[in-house]
């Protein structure tokens, strides 16, 4: 059990036994036509509008697993599956739609789907047919300087369930599209690893291509004909990159249609603080994390930094998300250390950004302490766990 601590701007300290309950979940029918309209239940309470509530019992997607095998980091796994729902809330309201795991794209149609195309002479030398040639990557050509990269890495499928009193449907599915931002190669087996960067542009190209041949095939599958189908790009970053890639753009084809609407743009990027980019662009934001950090820096003589990801979009800082590793020798260290840090958010950090901040202890990389407070807010929340 952890405890909840709640320090107000004035480090008014309550203590709680443990968080509250949610209430009671919602039982409904699902009438989408892949179900044999069996009851299922409909979690009722949500964390906020920007999450979605659940179907139980869970289902997890066919695909469980691939996606971690398929990015090149944590952070380009959590951004690609978050993102996507944050795509999905600017068209299904929260409050009336359920999420659920992807259940239409199998393991091995997405593997199927992410290999290369072949060549007429491949498919002879391979005995297939044309109906087995279903690569969304180009062809393979060699690793030459002309070599066609590998683009697509993952298809993520995510279900939203439309909540109309005692029943649910599918009525929205959600697919990114993780391209590569690096296409690494190598040009023998255990040989040197060689990248080529991939433009942001030619991924938007390449990714609104293979969104196209998506769409006629995702029609012809059973449930899919008559859905409303949104297809998001996702530009994975590096694979040594501290922070995750973003989408760069997302279609809709709506309900019953095999073409995809205009491309809308996003301008969604994330930041190391502190870093050269981080500097150079957003100087101010640079200014109060390394003040931020300086004050936290006094408190131990053994501490190891202070590292910060900045969500924005466009120029706007969203949120910040703050780890901080320490080595604590006992509790009363981490909740004195814990009350600093949240006297240092409101001192350095400002009001109308998303703040994040997660302790940690090097011994074992445990969480310690977590100080969140939302944009606008004067008032911390902090829980600091039992270890």
């Amino acid at each position: 059990m952890k405890k909840l601590i709640i320090l107000a701007a004035g480090l008014t300290l309550v203590l709680a036994g443990c968080a509250p309950q949610l209430s009671s979940e919602k039982a409904v029918k699902n009438d989408s036509s892949t179900s044999k309209k069996e009851t299922q239940i409909v979690t009722k309470n949500n964390i906020s509008s920007d999450y979605y509530r659940t179907i139980l019992p869970y289902k997890e997607s066919p695909t469980r697993g691939l996606i971690v095998s398929n990015l090149n980091t944590r952070f380009d796994i959590n951004e690609m599956e978050i993102g996507l729902q944050r795509i999905a809330t600017t068209k299904y309201n929260s409050e009336d739609y359920a999420f659920q795991e992807g259940q239409y794209l199998t393991k091995g149609t997405v593997t199927s789907w992410l290999n290369r195309k072949y060549s007429d002479k491949q498919l002879k030398e391979k005995k297939l047919s044309d109906s087995d040639n279903v690569g969304l990557n180009p062809v393979f050509n060699g690793n030459g300087t002309d070599r066609n990269p590998i683009y697509l890495a993952h298809i993520l499928e995510q279900n939203y369930l439309e909540n109309k009193g005692d029943t649910v449907k599918l009525n929205g599915v959600m697919i990114g599209l993780a391209m590569n931002s690096v296409d690494y190669y190598q040009k023998e087996s255990y040989g040197a690893t060689y990248s080529t960067p991939i433009s942001k542009a030619k991924m938007k190209e390449e990714g609104q291509k293979m969104a196209d041949t998506l769409i006629t095939r995702m029609r012809q599958m059973k449930g899919l004909s008559d859905v409303p189908i949104t297809i998001a790009i996702f530009a994975q970053n590096s694979k040594d990159a501290m922070v995750s890639g973003s989408y760069l753009s997302y279609a809709t084809a709506k309900q019953g249609s095999s073409e995809l609407g205009k491309w809308d743009d996003l301008d969604e990027s994330f930041v190391l603080f502190p870093s050269d980019e981080a500097k150079s662009d957003h100087l101010d934001d640079y200014n109060w994390f390394k003040s931020f950090s300086a004050d936290i820096q006094t408190y131990f003589s053994n501490f190891n930094g202070v590292i910060g990801r900045g969500f924005y979009e466009g120029k706007e800082l969203k949120k910040i998300t703050i780890d901080i590793p320490v080595n604590f020798f006992g509790e009363a260290e981490i909740v004195g250390f814990t009350q600093f840090a949240t006297d240092m958010v409101a001192k350095h950090l400002p009001s109308s950004v998303d703040v994040e901040v997660n302790v940690t202890t090097t011994d074992n990389q445990a969480n310690a302490s977590l100080i969140t407070r939302d944009a606008g807010s004067k008032t911390a929340n902090v829980h600091i766990f039992d270890r």
